[in-house]
């Protein structure tokens, strides 16, 4: 069967996909038709339910969970990966709302954590990941909510940062952070959803037991091309939640869901996830 998947150039997908793609692994039959682009073009195109497999940000979940499931591998989840919001010159945390932040777009969890930690913040501008370094250099926006390689670069560019969202949100909330993770479409039969979550926790492990051979695949697309921050940036993102998110991992997907959508029956969450 042939299936459409998408997935971000950033060193943690390429990582877990890289067996999947140079088929390292047993596919068990399945071909996959391959896209990689940045992650809110990703969440643009799930909106129009367009990939059959694709990475997405949990804040694009909450809204299109009625046309796809999580996949239980493959998920970027965790402690201390959060995004952080950066500047060129000191900011004092209530002025915030009122600055003009660049974003890397409104699906994204990072813009999710930004109004969780800020909810008045009023001026944004979306862009893509790579420019909003640049964009806070330049003075085009006062702060920008950084993430991926930046998040190990920005102060070498002299930037400063003013707060780490992802640590505002463990603090306030007690749960892991739940950035991006691996979704189907739920209209899939149970027997293909199962099998997908087995490819995919297969080429994670491979990726684990065999962490040199994808690096030449993660190289060609990573956006910062120093090895040490490709290295960084893999070990940071993917755990052991990415190869099986676990009752933790649900219960952090269940509690941002929830940030969201207050309220939602028990029996929603549970249906959020391939069984």
């Amino acid at each position: 069967m042939r299936l459409s998947l998408s997935f971000s150039p950033c060193p943690n997908d390429t990582f877990i996909f890289e067996p999947i793609v140079n088929k390292r692994i047993d596919l068990e039959g399945l071909e996959f038709d391959i896209t990689l682009d940045d992650v809110e073009n990703l969440n643009k195109a799930a909106i129009n339910h367009l990939p059959d497999i694709t990475k997405l940000s949990f804040n694009a979940f909450t809204s299109l969970s009625d046309h796809y499931q999580l996949l239980n591998s493959g998920s970027a989840l965790g402690n201390n990966c959060g995004p952080l919001l950066i500047s060129k010159e000191r900011i004092a945390i209530e002025d915030i709302p009122n600055l003009k932040i660049a974003i890397p777009g409104i699906n994204t969890t990072a813009y999710l954590l930004l109004k969780f930690a800020f909810p008045n913040v009023q001026y944004i501008s979306e862009m893509l990941f790579s420019d909003i370094e640049d964009a806070v250099l330049s003075g085009k926006c006062d702060a920008g909510l950084i993430i991926h390689e930046n998040r190990f670069t920005y102060h070498l560019k002299g930037l400063t940062k003013v707060m780490d969202l992802g640590e505002n949100w463990e603090q306030k909330t007690g749960s892991p952070i739940p950035l991006g993770g691996i979704v189907l479409r739920r209209s899939f039969d149970e027997e293909l959803k199962t099998k997908v979550n087995r490819v995919l926790f297969n080429s994670i492990q491979y990726a684990f037991e065999h962490p040199g051979s994808g690096m030449p695949y993660i190289r060609q697309h990573a956006q910062e091309m120093d090895e040490n921050v490709m290295l960084s940036h893999i070990s940071l993102y993917v755990n052991e939640y990415s190869k099986d998110l676990g009752t933790n991992g649900k219960n952090a997907v269940k509690k941002l869901f929830n940030t969201v959508h207050p309220n939602t029956e028990s029996s929603v969450l549970e249906q959020l996830f391939v069984s």
